[in-house]
């Protein structure tokens, strides 16, 4: 939006403080990658596998297996279980040394973070002061579990997440022709992101959701020219198998899908109540995304957007929870601060690493195990479900 008056010199200058800071951090991280790397530290066991598919691709072997890929380092033996154009777009990773991987896609990953927090802190009313808060807010977010956790294990979900927060938030609102390839990239890399297709369509953002489709379905396509045997597997027998990812009902899963199987001990009808569950949250999900995006509040939108997916999702693991970033900065620029330290404790405490779990431990839950063990899932239901009571009275106030 243009202003009256130009902006002040120091505003710029502590604009451009934060911006060195961050890249200070992405520096950092790096360095700390060639460390790891040259002490042979076996960090990032995600992004190893990143790697073996690419690689295994390169050498004309089926990446879709029920065996171990030859080329995992000896210390991960993971599934290649991403959709067959990530293959494509993890490339790039072949021409690093396997130790290097997770430092380059550490330092990728706290950018992305980075890109995340100053994307959300554009939407707040002071501007300057948010460009301020960016290298500390990043620092913090740091400290949040399902962030470490994806560092850690050297998983893509941040680069994810900052590729679909630019599209909606930036590109998308500006009318970029660009709006919604991002989407697709996403979601060409892992398929929940799919969900912000229907989020693009509610939100009356038509061409955006035709070039994340489109984007999606050339990727796929030419895998099927690159890789026909794989992607035909991948489609026909992999893709609906989410126990190749980990047993559903381990307490890392915070989805709807974890709640239910670890609830019923793994009935055969489990699927089928989290989909119901799902379908029924549906409705309170979609009028509050069309609502807040009519009322101006895209990111408000895209957050509820991004909450129902994790709890739809069959897995969401907790790292896959990073979206609580930007969900904590936006209550922090929007004066909910509360909200915004509640949101930051849950994520910080770590909870469900704490209570029991492994083997059929989460089948012996009493009440509060239960509820510090679906903390994720339960939190967000909740406030899904408080957001959607609130505005309904506000609704009915205005009328």
């Amino acid at each position: 939006m243009p202003t009256d008056h130009p902006p002040r010199a120091g505003a710029s200058r502590r604009g451009s403080s934060g911006g060195l800071a961050v890249g200070g951090l992405v520096a950092l991280a790096l360095a700390l990658g060639v460390v790891a790397w040259l002490a042979g530290w076996r960090l990032g066991a995600d992004s190893a596998v990143y790697r073996a598919g690419a690689l295994t691709f390169l050498h004309g072997d089926p990446v879709y297996t029920d065996l171990r890929l030859g080329t995992l380092p000896d210390w991960v033996s993971l599934p290649f279980t991403y959709p067959p154009a990530a293959v494509l777009l993890f490339l790039p990773l072949a021409a690093l040394p396997p130790g290097l991987v997770w430092g380059v896609l550490l330092a990728g990953s706290v950018l992305a973070l980075a890109v995340v927090v100053r994307t959300l802190l554009g939407t707040g009313p002071d501007r300057p002061a948010g460009a301020l808060l960016l290298p500390g807010l990043t620092l913090a977010a740091l400290l949040l579990e399902p962030v470490w956790k994806t560092l850690f294990l050297g998983q893509i979900n941040l680069v994810l997440m900052a590729l679909i927060v630019v599209d909606v938030l930036v590109l998308s609102v500006r009318g970029s022709r660009w709006g919604g390839v991002l989407v697709g990239v996403a979601s060409a890399v892992k398929l929940t992101p799919l969900i912000f297709v229907p989020h693009l369509v509610f939100t009356g953002r038509w061409r955006e959701a035709v070039r994340a489709v489109g984007t999606f379905a050339g990727l796929q396509a030419l895998m099927f020219l690159l890789m026909p045997g794989d992607a035909a597997r991948y489609w026909t027998q992999y893709a609906l198998d989410p126990d190749r990812v980990g047993a559903v009902h381990w307490i890392f899963n915070q989805s709807l899908s974890g709640l239910v199987n670890r609830a019923s001990q793994v009935a055969p009808w489990s699927p089928l109540a989290a989909l119901a569950a799902g379908i029924v949250l549906a409705v309170p999900a979609v009028w509050l995304v069309v609502r807040l995006h009519r009322r101006g509040d895209a990111a408000g939108a895209l957050l509820v957007t991004a909450c129902y997916a994790l709890l739809l999702s069959p897995v969401s693991w907790s790292h896959h929870w990073v979206w609580c970033v930007p969900l904590a900065v936006l209550l922090l620029v929007r004066g909910r601060h509360a909200l915004a330290a509640a949101v930051t404790v849950l994520f910080l405490s770590a909870i469900i690493m704490w209570v029991p779990n492994g083997g059929d431990a989460e089948f012996r839950w009493g009440p509060v195990a239960f509820a510090l063990g679906n903390s994720y899932v339960l939190g967000a239901t909740a406030a899904l479900l408080a957001l959607a009571a609130r505005e309904w009275r506000r609704g009915r106030q205005l009328v």
